[in-house]
């Protein structure tokens, strides 16, 4: 088996719509797993009688085993193959989903939680480097990245209405058990349509970038959930954060050092790929805006059930899936990147900023979803264009960690997020009832407040980013070396 570009009369390129099916559903399984739980902690800590301070780690353990492994799961899934680390992925998943399911005890929950973390950081970048060489004329691989794209982007939503319909109708057990069956689906695609790709050349693995990407990037994710648990003058946080920049600087030494790094730097250096991965940076901060406080917002001041939450955000679910679907492929092959995501970018901050008109007395159809359908355009715009441009034109040999990139940006960047707008929006709460009496109506306005500072926060984040981005990315259409990135054949 030899990389070779697929001509249209190879069988094999038949499937390659039957493989974006399996693929996508691989994305969602894992992108919706990180909201999933959250409809079902209330419950599951109601069950299991675990406290409100053991309660962050059901998500934080997630987090960071996701977040720090991605790194490695992408090379691995370039140095031993992608369809078999990806296959590993999916049964690692949901085994460590139905041992989550079947959990007594909070320790359980939490392991399993780990190891989703663990396999799922395998599972995502071998995903998305599967679509990145089986998807390589350039028409295809936009409407491919296209639907890509919108999954990422809308599978946190899913997760959330997925959630709720489980949690009030089944139990929370079903938030982990739904995993499975995810993954029977998904695992006879990937049997039957992906491709082996024989590796001829196997470079040894990069020991000193693993060991300080990995711990870098879990001091980072763990620092930014101690701060928004306690404070963030907490020494434990200050430690965790300052050790995960000295990590992370080492490791960037390191990349420039090593025959053969965890990390090319001709990765990240080309700047569409890395306006890209900066991209979703900032999405992945911005957007827990949305998925985290507007879901307080409907649930304690609307009073909407679990159920009725997730459907909410289906109006910008779909607005996201047309978005994403358009830009990656009509708009990038003729105008490029750039006015995508610098217009995204914008189009996001003000639907952020249209948010903090809510109060009270909102109405759903009056005053949420008009700024959601807004929102759902910006996702679009921005995700599905950074994800496609994030793995443009790079080397076969590259793929995964190019692949575990995008994903570790946007990972990141909503670990980040999630901290500072915790920490802002409780700040904010904090301050609005400092010189009032406590009154039902006047707690209320204060989480109200707390929202509103988080949106205006989120809206900043777009905001600066739209500058950035559109600064960092260059003009035009990309050029693509037909080569770069061919489909693996027999």
């Amino acid at each position: 088996m030899t990389p070779t570009a697929q001509p249209p009369d190879d069988p094999h390129h038949a499937r390659r719509w039957l493989i974006l099916g399996v693929l996508g559903l691989a994305q969602l399984m894992v992108v919706l797993d990180a909201t999933i739980v959250n409809i079902a902690l209330p419950t599951a800590q109601q069950d299991l009688a675990f406290s409100d301070g053991d309660r962050q780690w059901i998500v934080t353990a997630y987090a960071l085993a996701f977040g720090s492994l991605l790194l490695l799961g992408g090379r691995i899934a370039d140095v031993f193959g992608r369809k078999r680390v990806f296959l590993i992925g999916l049964i690692g998943f949901a085994a460590a989903s139905a041992l989550g399911g079947l959990a007594g005890s909070f320790e359980v929950l939490v392991v399993a939680r780990a190891l989703q973390g663990v396999f799922g950081a395998l599972l995502s970048p071998a995903a998305l480097s599967l679509l990145t060489t089986t998807f390589t004329r350039p028409d295809e691989r936009g409407k491919a990245f296209g639907v890509f794209g919108a999954i990422a982007g809308a599978g946190g939503a899913i997760g959330l209405l997925l959630g709720g319909v489980l949690t009030e109708y089944l139990s929370w057990r079903w938030c982990l058990y739904v995993n499975v069956g995810f993954v029977v689906l998904a695992a006879a695609g990937a049997a039957l349509f992906l491709h082996h790709d024989t590796i001829t050349t196997r470079p040894k693995l990069d020991w000193p970038g693993i060991l300080t990407a990995s711990a870098g990037l879990f001091a980072l994710v763990y620092g930014f959930s101690n701060a928004e648990t306690y404070a963030w003058s907490d020494p434990m946080s200050w430690a965790l954060l300052a050790a995960g920049v000295v990590l992370l600087t080492l490791f960037g030494w390191l990349q420039t050092r090593v025959a053969h790094p965890l990390l090319p730097l001709r990765v990240v250096l080309d700047r569409n790929r890395g306006g890209s991965y900066l991209a979703l940076f900032v999405s992945g901060a911005g957007m827990f805006g949305v998925f985290l406080f507007l879901t307080y917002y409907a649930q304690a001041t609307l009073h909407y059930s679990p159920v009725k939450t997730g459907l909410a955000f289906l109006p910008m679910v779909g607005a996201l899936m047309i978005s994403a679907t358009l830009s990656s492929s009509m708009l990038i092959p003729r105008i490029g990147p750039k006015p995508l995501v610098a217009t995204g970018m914008a189009v996001s901050a003000a639907g952020m900023a249209w948010l903090t008109w809510l109060d009270l007395d909102s109405t759903y159809a009056a005053h949420v979803m008009p700024p959601l359908l807004v929102l759902g355009v910006g996702f679009g715009l921005i995700m599905a264009t950074a994800m496609s441009v994030g793995t443009l034109g790079i080397q076969p040999a590259d793929a995964g960690v190019a692949s575990a990139t995008v994903n570790t940006s946007q990972q990141i960047g909503g670990s980040i997020g999630t901290a500072l707008l915790n920490t802002l929006a409780a700040s904010a709460a904090a301050d609005y009832l400092a010189t009032r009496q406590p009154t039902p109506d006047v707690i209320a306005q204060s989480m109200l407040q707390s929202y509103h500072t988080a949106f205006w926060w989120s809206a900043a984040f777009f905001a600066v980013g739209a500058v950035v981005c559109g600064l960092l990315i260059p003009a035009g259409v990309p050029e693509q070396d037909p080569d770069a990135a061919p489909a693996l054949v027999h």
